[in-house]
């Protein structure tokens, strides 16, 4: 079974668990914004990123050649697997209405720095602005498949972020629930602040302690996914209303691998995950009509 792939590591990660398959075209760190609107290469020095991947995920997303790369194998592919998590970051907009993906690589060469000083904005993920754009950019992504007759073949790995790792509970996400949180968190706090009062420490600082409590790993997790979840969620069911096939899972569903071998992140799952979404998608590929080896 031969893939491609418009995504992250979510749906890279997936195809390692799929032994019949050969991703022939992987687009990551690319935001469907690019696909309409590229940077460029002008004045980007991409020097400082040691990874040949690196350099070519990011030149290919300032030159806008992400669709592209995958509809040269069009003839080859039996899946087109897409997940909208590397629009996470945001994207950066220049002055000239060009845009340039903010992935972690343009941070780490400096890109982000040299857009700063050009005059661009980072249009955050979440906000109208940026809903707007990418809501274009995943039409245009949506329409160029179905002009190579590719869009039978797609599926839209539809998967939230873990909100706990293999073997915790889900968090509960209702009010209470977070009541409950942040309450422990602030007698995390004053027992911190009423040890630094008897270690002799001022009463500013001591204040200063108890507002700036940190959450325990599990809360972090459980904050980052209900957060992420919710600015996703007319993403998904945008993407979800222009594609013809889906795979989901609901944050309950998934936790987070501690062994994963990017790290434990809302977005990197156990095995059995993925072997689950493998199965979802070998059941969506017999559906469509593919053939598998």
């Amino acid at each position: 079974m031969k893939i491609a792939i418009f995504g992250s590591c979510v749906s890279r990660d997936t195809a390692e668990f799929m032994p019949e398959a050969e991703v022939v075209a992987y687009v990551a760190r690319q935001s469907v914004t690019s696909l309409e609107s590229p940077h460029g290469t002008t004045g980007i020095d991409l020097s400082d990123l040691n990874s040949a991947f690196q350099k070519r995920m990011v030149t290919s997303d300032l030159k806008g050649t992400g669709i592209a790369r995958i509809l040269k194998n069009a003839n080859d592919l039996d899946v087109v697997l897409l997940d909208l998590v590397d629009e996470r970051r945001g994207f950066w907009k220049f002055p000239d209405d060009t845009t340039m993906t903010n992935s972690l690589e343009i941070e780490a060469c400096g890109a982000a720095r040299v857009a700063r000083r050009e005059g661009a904005r980072l249009i955050e993920f979440g906000t109208d602005e940026h809903f707007s754009r990418w809501k274009s950019g995943f039409t245009m992504l949506i329409e160029e498949l179905k002009a190579a007759g590719l869009w039978e073949k797609t599926i839209l790995l539809d998967i939230e972020w873990a909100g706990a790792v293999d073997g915790a509970p889900h968090p509960q996400n209702d009010g209470l629930a977070r009541l409950g949180r942040g309450w422990r968190r602030l007698q995390r706090g004053a027992r911190e602040a009423g040890r630094g009062l008897s270690n002799g420490r001022g009463v500013s600082e001591a204040w200063q302690s108890l507002r700036t409590v940190k959450p325990t790993e599990a809360e972090e997790y459980a904050d980052r996914a209900l957060s992420a979840n919710a600015h996703y969620i007319r993403y998904r069911r945008e993407a979800q209303s222009l594609t013809m096939s889906s795979v989901v899972r609901a944050s309950s569903d998934v936790r987070i691998a501690r062994d994963h071998k990017w790290g434990p992140q809302p977005f990197h799952y156990r095995n059995a995950d993925y072997e689950s979404i493998v199965e979802s998608i070998r059941e969506k590929v017999a559906m469509n009509g593919s053939e598998t080896p």
